[in-house]
């Protein structure tokens, strides 16, 4: 399954703006996509052509009335605490940015793996 690059490059670089050099951004072949991980968390990812976002559970409600959100299923399920968003969302630098730092924070909340 492919993945928009084009994407995934602009997301590793708003994210490597977003926290600098430390952590480093990892980039991780996931979900039939790429993920980009912080301290071993992921933050954000890319696939097919949204992005893969990673959020405190109890946000993840409210983000998805945002535009282009929509809840991640994989298997038939929806999986708890992550989302994709979709053109509408992250077309513009400043929207990305907007979820590359929401999931930068999460990943970063978490203990390092």
């Amino acid at each position: 399954m492919a993945y928009d690059a084009e994407l995934a490059g602009r997301a590793s670089a708003m994210l490597q703006d977003v926290v600098g050099d430390n952590p480093e951004v990892v980039e991780k072949r996931l979900f039939g996509g790429v993920g980009l991980m912080l301290a071993g968390n992921m933050a954000v990812g890319v696939q097919k052509e949204s992005l893969l976002v990673r959020l405190p559970p109890d946000d993840v409600a409210q983000a998805l009335t945002e535009p282009g959100a929509r809840p991640f299923e994989m298997g038939g399920r929806t999986s708890k605490g992550w989302l994709l968003v979709d053109a509408p969302g992250i077309s513009s630098d400043a929207d990305l940015r907007t979820w590359v730092e929401r999931g930068a924070t999460f990943a970063l909340s978490l203990p390092p793996k």
